[in-house]
């Protein structure tokens, strides 16, 4: 089968999460990608959170699937020549270094231009060009603090939250993936390549625009309806933390079910959706809320909400999150069980969609991995294990012209 991305090859010269994830994505749809590794370190999440002694960390096979690695000092006249090489066949380049280190290395934009004027620089930083910040190691957590994630998550009456998922890492790379393949688009068109740059700050403040949003409507009005705090608590000048509240303006909670005092994921989210009002009182034995003038409508319910949720879960004190989500689900009230990390990774509809998959990789073995969240109509990506640190060197020098004696020699100097 013809993947979409077959014959362009990525050079991949990114490490830990956001990158990876970027050019990982490029590898499950047909691009080349090659992972650039320094000699006899490789990528650092090769080592960080190891399970297994001596075996590439999970960290690392779970971000890197369906790649190539070629182990290269580019410090030495010998791998910056090697490097120039793949450049100019390349057709993306995709990096994530500390500001400034590309330039140091001596492949200035101005420079990869010379080199190829048809490739695309891909680049993630944690901060924007010209911002404050710009020159600040970014991480993670760093990055949903100042995107405005963590300051709008979490209980009103607790300090800041973040969030378990990967909203400054593995987000930003999906978000660089997007701008390089409207790049290839356009590059097509005109025959240029041109850079692509995505700051995590940026990607995480993308993915918060409905607090921004917040903040827009709270300056105008002074307050928040979908929000815990109205219309009894105190609003202040800036969006506050909401708790489990819906963002959409379709009031929800996380919610106890039969058996929350053993089991910290008995919960389900239930939300109380304004047009299937009437629906959802049925689901929950209360028929006579549907008229009541006290529940009828959203602005009645809202300062009667958290009663509301009370009264719901005594409904779900006898039911298990899964019976009860199958009873809620006939009545179209929109709600999920929380599923533990555990429940998900045995989970067979993901298994059969291809959203968790199981591949081999040499030395460790088979692992659970993440398959591609997209499908296609045409074809279904096939996730394959993780690359062994320098694992495509010989490989990928040899088509570069070079013998094996000369790479022998190369791995005797640690260029390779």
């Amino acid at each position: 089968m013809t993947l979409p991305l077959e014959g362009i090859k990525v050079i991949d010269f990114t490490g830990v999460q956001a990158g990876p994830a970027c050019t990982q994505l490029l590898a499950w749809f047909g691009a080349e990608v090659l992972k650039v590794e320094r000699p006899g370190v490789g990528d650092v999440t090769r080592h960080q959170l190891q399970d297994v002694a001596n075996l590439d960390a999970l960290y690392f096979t779970m971000l890197n699937s369906n790649k190539k690695s070629l182990t290269l000092n580019t410090k030495t006249p010998e791998g910056k020549a090697i490097l120039e090489q793949l450049i100019r066949e390349a057709d993306v380049l995709v990096e994530n270094f500390a500001p400034g280190a590309m330039d140091r290395m001596g492949f200035t934009w101005e420079r990869i231009q010379e080199l190829n004027p048809r490739l695309i620089f891909g680049s993630i930083k944690g901060f924007s060009e010209g911002s404050p910040y710009a020159d600040i190691k970014c991480y993670e957590n760093v990055a949903q603090c100042a995107g405005g994630a963590a300051s709008t998550t979490g209980f009103w009456d607790g300090p800041p939250t973040v969030s378990a998922a990967a909203l400054g890492d593995s987000n930003t790379g999906m978000h660089l993936a997007i701008g390089i393949l409207t790049a290839l688009i356009g590059r097509a068109k005109t025959g240029k390549g041109q850079k692509v740059s995505v700051s995590m700050q940026d990607a995480v403040l993308n993915l918060c625009r409905v607090k921004l949003r917040d903040q827009e409507r709270l300056e105008h009005v002074g307050y928040l309806e979908e929000y815990p705090q109205y219309p009894n608590g105190k609003f202040t000048d800036t969006v506050p933390r909401g708790g489990n509240a819906g963002g959409g303006g379709q009031p929800g909670w996380v919610l106890k079910c039969k058996g929350w005092q053993t089991d910290p994921n008995a919960y389900i989210y239930f939300t109380i959706q304004e047009q299937n009002w009437e629906r959802t009182c049925q689901a929950i034995g209360k028929p006579e809320w549907a008229k009541d003038p006290n529940y009828a409508t959203a602005k009645a319910r809202q300062p009667r909400i958290f009663e509301i949720f009370a009264e719901i879960e005594k409904w779900l004190a006898d039911k298990t999150k899964f019976e009860a989500v199958e009873i809620l689900r006939k009545f179209e009230v929109p709600c999920a069980p929380v599923l533990s990390m555990k429940e998900i990774a045995r989970d067979p509809a993901l298994r059969a969609s291809g959203t968790i998959v199981e591949v081999d990789q040499e030395e460790r073995g088979k692992y659970l991995t993440v398959g591609s969240p997209i499908k296609f109509s045409s074809f279904a990506p096939k996730i394959t294990g993780a690359p062994l640190l320098g694992e495509h060197t010989d490989e990928v020098l040899a088509k570069l012209g070079y013998a094996a004696e000369k790479i022998a020699e190369m791995r005797g100097r640690k260029i390779v």
